[in-house]
């Protein structure tokens, strides 16, 4: 009887032996990442010996801690596309088979050119833009589920509302959209924001399936527009399928007890740094739900540097937003980055690097000169202009200037520009999905949202728009993050407001959209604007006046940001104005003679087109 029972057990474990997970489920030949290091995960598989069919070179095998992962090396550098089979064996166990797929790439994969300055890019939450499918509102294997009354609860908006909606985001003048993560976050709560993800090769069921997600980037690239992934290296969710099982202890960082970052990111630059307070800004936690990723670890950066080119090459995109970028080992997010960016050389890559000045900020640019004293190079070729979004939501509610104040906050932030390697790629905006909304900061003054936008219009960078903001959303941060995650009114069946259409808007949420499209449809074919040389004059009586201007065209921006008329004399800009005569307003259509002086109503702006 005890002999049955061993032998009984013994069939059980065969019987029960499976490869559970594969990453990357499949790979494309004609990479230059050609040593692909695919996991294998399931119970004891690193007691198999394993080979490959189809003469695929197997070039390394590594084990680890946990016998549940083996991390299998191929070398596929002159493969051409194929199927082929691994092989899992080991004497007296049942022989494991796998199918593994070497795919071909999409034509001119590698040559794919990223977003720019000439780009306009449209950031929304999928789950707060438009319900396009309700039967993926909830799902079985997911743990939080539907429920719209609650603020902070999933409310239903997925990939297919975006797509339904492409037209009315490309009617903006927006060509590029930047949606918040849309892989997989199975926590119980908040799960919408979707940043503490728990498998990155699968996109979260309520939003969608890969497949979907692929289908949105074709359908952009119908319209000419560009999808940039919400990419996240420094960490994962509590969640995550492999936190639960760590393939080694060191996977992530981790300290004897709970340690959370001490978000001071000056320490990477700071010559004075203590060295503990380096390792709890890098290696501690964001929140007690997102462990830290630790970079350092060659198995981890690997499995990241595969899984953002699998992404690229699976959903076609045209770019990369990485989230909390500088809170990663510096080392492992610069050989990141520059994996992505040798594999696709026009790609680009802009990450959130939260600093307050710019000199922090540029350090964090490809090829800074500012981070060369510390012989590092983060490789990134984009930033987030923060100081510009500090300045935007300030300077409109000040009626003083003074020194510092009002309008030369902006003239005092480009004067830094010499510290950027590549001003003009640089994210600029007024708020985000983290942010107070500007319609909050400015309590929908109608005037004071066309100031802030058209600074993103015409300055240097690549400008971004938060969704709803061009029909006057708002939203209190005080409140709370659903505050500034509302529902877009229209993307939901029953909506008594439908924003989405023009005759479905409401006249206030009309004049904001017709202003907004206006303007970010004329940037489109404004080559000064996207690439031409800036010209500012230090402001007076907080009117700010610069010049964006290349050898076919000069742009005159002109803004009061008093709240009484202003008559402004020309005589001083005569190194830009040179010889034109009159400007043509680009929202009003208006001609202004330019020749001696330009009036402005209070709390205003004119965009004029020099002839």
């Amino acid at each position: 009887m005890k002999k049955l029972i061993v032998f009984l057990l013994f069939m059980t474990s065969i019987a029960n032996a499976q490869i559970e997970k594969v990453e990357p489920p499949f790979w494309y030949a004609g990479m230059q990442h050609s040593a692909v290091q695919i996991l294998f995960y399931g119970k004891d598989i690193n007691q198999y010996q394993v080979s490959a069919s189809n003469n695929i070179a197997i070039s390394d095998i590594k084990k680890t801690e946990n016998p549940n992962y083996l991390f299998v090396t191929i070398d596929t550098k002159q493969v051409a596309a194929t199927d082929f089979v691994f092989t899992f064996k080991q004497k007296g166990k049942k022989t494991l088979q796998q199918p593994y797929s070497l795919k071909n790439r999409k034509a001119q994969s590698a040559e794919r050119k990223g977003f720019d300055s000439s780009d306009v890019m449209y950031l929304l939450m999928p789950d707060r833009f438009a319900n396009g499918n309700k039967n993926n509102d909830s799902t079985s294997d997911t743990k939080e589920k539907y429920n719209r009354d609650l603020p902070g609860g999933r409310h239903g908006g997925d990939i297919e509302g975006i797509i339904k909606n492409l037209d009315y985001i490309a009617a903006i003048g927006a060509t590029t959209v930047w949606s918040t993560p849309l892989c997989e976050d199975n926590d119980a709560k908040f799960s919408y924001h979707t940043y503490g993800q728990s498998d990155v090769y699968k996109i979260d069921p309520r939003y969608g399936t890969n497949q979907d997600y692929a289908r949105l980037a074709a359908e952009l690239h119908k319209r000419k527009m560009k999808l940039v992934m919400d990419y996240v290296t420094n960490h994962w969710g509590i969640e995550h399928w492999m936190i639960k099982d760590l393939p080694t202890k060191d996977w992530i960082n981790q300290f004897e007890k709970y340690t959370q970052t001490n978000h001071k990111r000056t320490v990477i630059h700071d010559i004075n740094a203590s060295e503990i307070d380096k390792k709890v800004a890098i290696d501690g936690w964001f929140v007690p739900s997102m462990p830290d990723l630790n970079l350092k670890n060659p198995l981890t950066l690997n499995y990241l540097i595969q899984n953002a080119i699998w992404w690229i090459e699976f959903a076609d995109l045209d770019g990369f937003r990485v989230d909390t970028y500088n809170y990663s080992d510096p080392a492992g997010i610069a050989t990141w980055t520059k994996a992505i960016t040798n594999e696709y050389p026009n790609f680009n890559i802009v990450g959130e690097v939260w600093m307050q000045s710019q000199a922090q900020m540029a350090f964090w640019q490809k090829d800074s000169k500012v981070a060369a004293i510390q012989n590092y190079n983060s490789n990134l070729p984009s930033v987030m202009d923060f100081t510009l979004y500090e300045a935007t939501t300030k300077a409109f509610n000040e009626e003083d200037a003074g020194w510092d104040k009002g309008m030369m906050r902006f003239y005092d932030n480009f004067a830094n520009d010499f510290l950027y390697p590549n001003p003009n790629n640089i994210l600029v905006f007024a708020e985000n999905h983290d942010t107070n909304r500007i319609n909050e900061t400015y309590k929908n003054d109608l005037g004071k949202y066309k100031m802030a936008m058209s600074i993103l219009a015409t300055v240097r960078g690549i400008p971004q728009i938060y969704y709803g903001s061009e029909i006057g959303m708002a939203g209190n941060k005080d409140k709370g993050d659903a505050a500034i995650r509302q529902d877009f009114p229209g993307g939901w069946e029953g909506d008594t407001n439908n924003a989405f259409t023009n005759s479905g808007r409401t006249a206030e949420q009309k004049q904001y959209f017709d202003f907004t499209s206006k303007l970010f449809n004329w940037r489109k074919s404004k080559s000064a604007i996207h690439t031409g040389n800036m010209t500012h004059y230090i402001p007076e009586n907080n009117v700010y006046v610069y010049f964006r201007y290349n050898a076919d065209d000069t742009v005159m921006v002109i803004m009061n940001n008093s709240n009484d008329k202003k008559t402004v004399a020309t005589d001083r800009f005569k190194e830009n104005i040179k010889n034109f005569t009159s400007g043509r307003e680009v929202i009003s259509e208006q001609i202004f003679d330019i020749t001696k002086e330009v009036t402005l109503e209070p709390k205003s702006v004119l965009i004029l087109e020099l002839n």
